[in-house]
């Protein structure tokens, strides 16, 4: 289950939130939906901390906390794999741009750190061409992380 929404299959869940606020209840779903799944503490331990950065990242970078902007998050999650796409209405970003947290001059710099923490725990992290699209990939059968992202 690499890429559900370019085969055309329907998302297995479907949430629309703006705020904040609402981020903690889209999480619960999301997570929720994975242990009904069968994924392991471990698992849903990286998804829930990943689904955090990504969710809140929306609402506070790519929307701005513009109150009138949406936060889409589209989930493909089975047995097999949860994968869920989170799109805001915000400009994007560059990913590559995003500084290397590990790097002795941003040691001190709280930016960057989230990104870092979504590669480690999920199989695949990628990013549309615009980057206000990003989906996360876990698959059970691949507890680390593939670092030949494509």
């Amino acid at each position: 289950m690499d890429d559900p929404a370019a085969s055309g299959r329907p998302p297995t869940c479907r949430l629309v939130f703006q705020s904040l606020e609402e981020v903690p209840g889209v999480m619960s779903q999301l997570v929720d939906a994975c242990k009904r799944q069968g994924f392991d503490r471990r698992a849903v331990f990286g998804l829930a901390l990943s689904l955090e950065e990504v969710l809140t990242n929306a609402v506070r970078h790519g929307n701005r906390k513009d109150p009138e902007k949406r936060v889409v998050v589209e989930g493909w999650i089975d047995e097999t794999a949860a994968v869920i796409a989170v799109e805001d209405e915000g400009e994007g970003f560059v990913p590559e741009e995003v500084p290397d947290c590990t790097a002795d001059e941003n040691l001190l710099r709280p930016h960057g750190r989230g990104v870092m923490l979504m590669h480690a725990y999920m199989t695949h992290v990628r990013y549309n061409a615009r980057g206000n699209r990003v989906t996360l990939i876990k698959r059970r059968d691949c507890p680390r992380p593939v670092l030949d992202d494509d």
